[in-house]
């Protein structure tokens, strides 16, 4: 199996990605991260879903392209200038709730329905604010989490940060964790109680 063989590609992408590199956007979330997305999105219909993280949309997109006509996405984003593009990208698709905040701020203030899956693409959601996502997210639902294998752009310090997260959320009770050494290292847990 080919697995860097991914023909599935959302018809934006190659959008997404030239906007990237002509304002040096430098933490896209990757082919694999995305296609997993797309077939987790797409295994809950009518599903809810958050993405902590918007970055310039490349995973937003693989999401965007896993949901049918009856789900909804809030993306979450304190850039501006990412939330604008983003605007440009998707702007038209009611389904769609960009929102430029702070992640810290929006996840103390949300007061709305459970998600069905949660994408943690930033420090709020994922180094911090953790009880309060998990509490967001149903039962069934599917917590989501990349880059957890050191990275280049990681600055010092850090992998002791992730080697910290990953040990805290692997003694949760309610949940089902799997780690995956693939992509650029991810976790992926659903919350059984």
């Amino acid at each position: 199996m080919e697995d860097h063989k991914i023909r599935n590609k959302p018809a934006i992408h190659p959008q997404i990605e030239a906007k990237s590199a002509e304002i040096g956007f430098t933490m896209p979330s990757d082919l694999y991260i995305g296609s997993l997305l797309k077939s987790l999105v797409a295994s809950k219909p009518k599903g809810h879903f958050l993405e902590l993280g918007t970055g310039i949309g490349l995973s937003l997109s693989w999401m965007i392209d896993g949901m049918d006509s009856d789900s909804t996405l809030t993306t979450v984003d304190n850039d501006s200038q990412l939330i604008e593009i983003c605007q440009g990208f998707f702007g038209h698709d009611s389904r769609i709730d960009l929102v430029l905040e702070d992640g810290k701020t929006w996840l103390k203030n949300y007061k709305g329905p459970k998600f069905d899956l949660i994408f943690a693409d930033a420090w709020p959601g994922k180094y911090s604010h953790l009880e309060e996502v998990f509490e967001m997210l149903k039962v069934g639902g599917i917590y989501l989490i990349d880059d957890m294998d050191e990275q280049p752009n990681w600055p010092e310090g850090h992998a002791e940060n992730a080697a910290a997260l990953i040990e805290k959320l692997e003694q949760r009770k309610d949940f089902h964790l799997t780690k995956m050494n693939w992509s650029t290292g991810v976790i992926l847990m659903t919350k059984i109680c």
